[in-house]
């Protein structure tokens, strides 16, 4: 299958501002492009790229005074495959984990899993361990949250989204989270694009996605708690703690959003647009 991602996002700053973006997928994709990402700024500024400590392409620029528009579009080879299960898949215990699954068993900035210790393990503690208890926290986050776009905030902790009963992808993601490591099982926050691909088509503009990836008999595996399903053509930019480790735009200084337009959906050879519901 192929694969048509990108952006267009317009802003609007009062002075030169500077910027850093994680809006590109994952190194771990850039194999899979067809043909070179097709990157442009208006106006046309320099553009520095560096990875951060978790690996994930960070895009450094100087948006001018005025308007200011960062676009991207890739077409990607994708497997076509649903998000791949392992219902035998265990738990480790800490002391067997590897060490760089360790830092995703502890409380961060929107994820305060020692706060919500004590109701993980009331509610999961008698749960088998490994998928069947991950699965658990899943369907609790997926059925206890409301999904509402109009009521998203950037503050909300998952403490907060627990409390409210309401948020947008990454509440589901971070409140799965914090009850995750409160159990001591290491899991991440991912963002990326995520199309209505065997899926009946959703009216609502798409935006970029959250959900998660937890760490299981050896590798990891990706669960998303706002959707609950196994999905095709998730297309990874960015990993870390939280939210506040991979902002789609870290703005040094004020700016007012103009525009923005999110596109996944898989096309033919010769790039039209095919209707998703054919890979159900």
């Amino acid at each position: 299958m192929l694969l048509r991602v990108g952006h267009r996002i317009t802003i609007r700053t009062q002075q030169d501002t500077p910027l850093i973006c994680m809006v590109t997928p994952h190194v771990s994709r850039h194999d899979d492009y067809t043909a070179p990402e097709k990157m442009q700024t208006d106006p046309q500024v320099p553009v520095h790229s560096y990875f951060d400590a978790y690996g994930n392409i960070c895009r450094r620029l100087v948006a001018p005074a005025g308007l200011f528009t960062l676009s991207s579009d890739i077409t990607l080879r994708d497997d076509g495959a649903r998000d791949p299960v392992d219902y035998a898949a265990e738990e480790w215990q800490v002391e067997a984990l590897p060490d760089e699954a360790l830092k995703f068993l502890v409380s961060s900035r929107y994820v305060e899993s020692d706060l919500i210790s004590q109701e993980a393990w009331d509610r999961f503690g008698a749960v088998p361990a490994g998928w069947q208890r991950v699965q658990a926290v899943v369907d609790h986050v997926h059925s206890h949250l409301r999904f509402d776009y109009q009521n998203a905030s950037a503050t909300r902790t998952a403490m907060n989204a627990n409390y409210e009963g309401v948020g947008v992808c990454r509440d589901f993601a971070h409140l799965a989270l914090a009850y995750l490591r409160a159990l001591n099982i290491p899991a991440r926050y991912v963002n990326g694009y995520l199309g209505d691909i065997g899926i009946p088509p959703v009216d609502d503009p798409m935006d970029f996605c959250a959900w998660i990836e937890v760490f299981l008999g050896g590798r990891w595996w990706t669960f998303d708690p706002r959707n609950n399903q196994r999905r095709i053509g998730r297309v990874v930019i960015a990993r870390g703690h939280d939210a506040a480790d991979v902002p789609l735009m870290n703005s040094f200084g004020q700016h007012y959003l103009e525009d923005f337009t999110v596109w996944c959906h898989p096309v033919d050879q010769q790039g039209n647009e095919l209707d998703g519901m054919l890979f159900a």
